[in-house]
């Protein structure tokens, strides 16, 4: 444990612990003449080669259990090459922090980097909030397209059958189905017209006279101002 420089030349304060055991007792009591001691140099060498590799943000948060496994690693590989006898289980960090007298800085930092991880995460929801709705609207927009199109060719279909049918009737009875093509169509056109009804009689060339204008229905007449009275004064 000590001060270490991380990889982006920053420095920070490493208490960490190593869990071993004794593998070879022979080799643990006669190989080495100070096993315990040996382990202890090996751990911090490793463990400052490690973080000698990696950004600070990596020990004090983002990846530390990473850090520990290539520490247990390092470890084990320079214990095996000295045929130390020991085994090692497991590499705790069990605190990472800069030192004090620049701790408020680095609070400062993190602060900083969870406000950019909340904002970026808030952006992602509102992105996805809003794909959401755009999928839900073209959906909607190709529902609709497809319930029109439906509509024009049921109606198309159905214009076609009645063209169809008319025509069907007419080869069989042209005069017939002319005449009451045009009794229909005079319907329509003279549905809503005001009519007037000229018996044929005796006279025949004169030409009669109507007074048309009078025959038409006249419009109310304008209402007169309230608090208006006639007569004289």
């Amino acid at each position: 444990s000590g001060l270490m420089l991380t990889g982006d030349q920053n420095i920070v304060n490493v208490q960490f612990s190593v869990a071993y055991q004794v593998s070879d007792p022979s080799a643990y009591l006669f190989d080495v003449s100070d096993p315990d001691g040996m382990l202890r140099q090996v751990a911090e060498s490793a463990m400052r080669e490690a973080v000698g590799r990696r950004p600070a943000q990596d020990i004090f948060r983002d990846d530390r259990q990473g850090i520990a496994a290539s520490v247990r690693e390092i470890i084990q590989t320079t214990l095996d090459g000295y045929k130390a006898g020991l085994n090692v289980n497991a590499v705790s960090i069990e605190d990472a922090a800069p030192p004090r007298e620049v701790a408020d800085a680095f609070d400062e930092v993190q602060r900083a980097e969870q406000d950019e991880d909340k904002f970026v995460e808030q952006a992602n929801q509102y992105s996805n909030q809003k794909l959401g709705q755009a999928r839900g609207e073209a959906a909607q927009i190709r529902e609709d397209a497809a319930a029109y199109k439906n509509r024009v060719v049921q109606e198309a279909e159905g214009e076609a059958q009645r063209f169809i049918s008319v025509y069907d009737e007419y080869a069989k009875a042209p005069d017939v189905t002319r005449k009451r093509l045009y009794l229909e169509t005079m319907e329509k056109v003279l549905k809503d017209s005001s009519k007037v009804i000229v018996e044929q009689g005796n006279g025949q060339g004169v030409v009669p006279y109507l007074p048309l204008p009078a025959l038409q229905p006249k419009a109310p007449a304008p209402a007169a101002p309230s608090g208006v009275t006639g007569g004289n004064q």
